[in-house]
């Protein structure tokens, strides 16, 4: 469904421009016709008719799955709070923060609190609990 406007008219209209009048073909004011979002619509119908392309990835020896369960109408939630603590590297691990480096900071050494400042990877006894609470993770199971 697409909307044309056409404001073209059926008498060549006359430009005034000094001593002599120029006419101008009514199909020069014309516009093509557009689609809603603004493209041509000989360029849309293109689009249209052609095969969604579909990629695949470059590098498949390490498979990433998306870890969701239930019915295919179903939508499973994020628990908003884990998906906050939790993210997932490039190879597909789940990595967290450390705890203890909130505060009462004053009484740990620097060795200490550098340390308690990098990401660490979730246990793997945890992953059933992390993955259940975040559906839509691209996990790798494998990853070591």
């Amino acid at each position: 469904m697409a909307l044309s406007l056409s404001l073209a008219r059926a008498a060549p209209l006359a430009v005034s421009a000094g001593a002599g009048a120029r006419r101008l073909p009514a199909a020069s004011l014309a516009f093509p016709p557009k689609s809603f979002l603004g493209a041509p619509l000989a360029a849309t119908a293109a689009s249209v008719a052609s095969p969604l392309q579909v990629r695949k990835p470059a590098n498949t020896s390490t498979s990433l799955a998306v870890v969701a369960a239930g019915k295919k109408g179903y939508k499973m939630k994020t628990h908003k709070a884990s998906a906050k603590r939790f993210r997932v590297t490039g190879r597909g691990k789940i990595v967290r923060r450390c705890a203890g480096k909130q505060h009462l900071l004053a009484k740990k050494n620097t060795k200490r609190k550098k340390r308690l400042s990098k990401m660490v990877q979730v246990n793997k006894s945890d992953y059933d609990n992390v993955t259940g609470a975040l559906p839509y993770l691209k996990v790798n199971r494998k990853a070591d």
